[in-house]
C-alpha cells in the first residue's frame, strides 16, 4: 500500500504576471500531520488553494490519494473531493442554519441517506468535537472555540482520508486554542486521518507537528521534524521562529527600478 497521501512535484503558480509560489516538493504520508507556516505573503494560503483543487497550476503535479488533481475533471475533482474534509479559518457556517444543520449538509450533498441516519451521523460527530447537545443552536449563539468545532464536525462527517485545516487557533485564546489542538491529535490517531493544518501559531505548530513545512516568498526553505525546525541554521527562518524583523536589504539600484517600472 502506498503510504504518500500527497505529492507535489515542481509545482509552480501565478496571479497574473507574478509568480507566487515556485519549485514547491514536498509529500505528505498516511496518518501524518503536516504543518505549513510562514510569514505573511509567503504563500501558505495560496499553497492551500491548490492544493484544494481550487485553482490550476502553471506547471507541476499534485496528487492527492493517488489523484493527480491538475488534470482530473470535474467530475473527477467532485467525486475525490467526498473523500477530503476541509475546515475554513472563519468557520465558514451558514448564519441561517442549526449547528446540526450546517454539520449534515456534505451528507445532504452527497449521499442518499435518510433523515434519521444523518441526524444521528451529525449528532456522533458534534459529539466527536464536544458539542453534544449544541444541534439545536444557531451559530451566532457560539463561542468562537465552539464555531471552529462545528466547522470541524462538518468536515469530518462523512469520515474523510484527508483533512485540511485552515488557521485553527486564529482568534481563540490560548486554553480554547490548546484544547483544538489536543482535538486534531485525537482525529489523527482514533480516525486516522492524514491531517494539513495551514497556521502561523509556533505553539501550536510545536505541539502537533510530524513534519513543518516553511514558506517564505513562495519557495520552501524547509521541511522537516520539529527538531529539524528548530535547529535549522537558516537566518529567515530563525527570524520566523524567533519574531525578528527580517535583516534583508534592498539594493539601491534594484528600489529605484521598482519605482520607475
Amino acid at each position: 500500500m502506498n503510504d504518500t497521501v500527497i505529492e507535489i512535484n515542481n509545482l509552480v503558480t501565478h496571479y497574473g504576471d507574478r509568480k507566487v509560489l515556485e519549485n514547491i516538493n514536498f509529500s505528505v504520508n498516511r496518518g501524518e500531520i503536516m504543518v505549513i507556516m510562514g510569514g505573511s505573503g509567503s504563500g501558505k494560503s495560496t499553497l492551500l488553494r491548490y492544493l484544494l483543487g481550487l485553482n490550476r497550476p502553471t506547471s507541476g503535479s499534485i496528487s492527492l490519494l493517488g489523484n493527480n488533481i491538475t488534470r482530473a475533471s470535474a467530475k473527477q475533482l467532485y467525486n475525490l473531493r467526498k473523500e477530503m474534509g476541509v475546515a475554513f479559518q472563519g468557520g465558514a457556517l451558514f448564519g441561517s442554519m442549526t449547528v446540526g444543520e450546517n454539520v449534515q449538509l456534505p451528507l445532504r450533498e452527497h449521499t442518499r441517506l435518510d433523515a434519521t441516519t444523518m441526524r444521528i451521523m451529525s449528532r456522533m460527530k458534534l459529539e466527536v468535537v464536544n458539542l453534544s447537545g449544541f444541534e439545536d443552536f444557531m451559530p451566532a449563539e457560539l463561542s468562537g472555540g465552539m464555531i471552529k468545532r462545528a466547522a470541524l464536525a462538518r468536515a469530518i462527517v462523512m469520515d474523510p482520508k484527508l483533512l485540511f485545516f485552515d488557521e485553527p487557533s486564529a482568534g481563540l485564546d490560548p486554553v480554547v486554542a490548546a484544547e483544538l489542538d489536543e482535538l486534531i491529535l485525537h482525529l489523527r490517531d482514533a480516525m486516522n486521518m492524514t491531517i494539513v493544518v495551514v497556521t502561523h501559531e509556533l505553539e501550536s505548530a510545536y505541539k502537533i507537528a510530524d513534519r513543518i513545512t516553511i514558506l517564505d516568498k513562495g519557495k520552501i526553505l524547509l521541511t522537516g521534524t520539529v527538531p529539524e525546525v528548530r535547529s535549522s541554521n537558516n537566518d529567515r527562518i530563525q527570524d520566523l521562529l524567533n519574531r525578528r524583523p527580517s535583516t534583508e536589504s534592498l539594493d539601491p539600484e534594484e528600489y529605484l527600478r521598482r519605482l520607475t517600472l
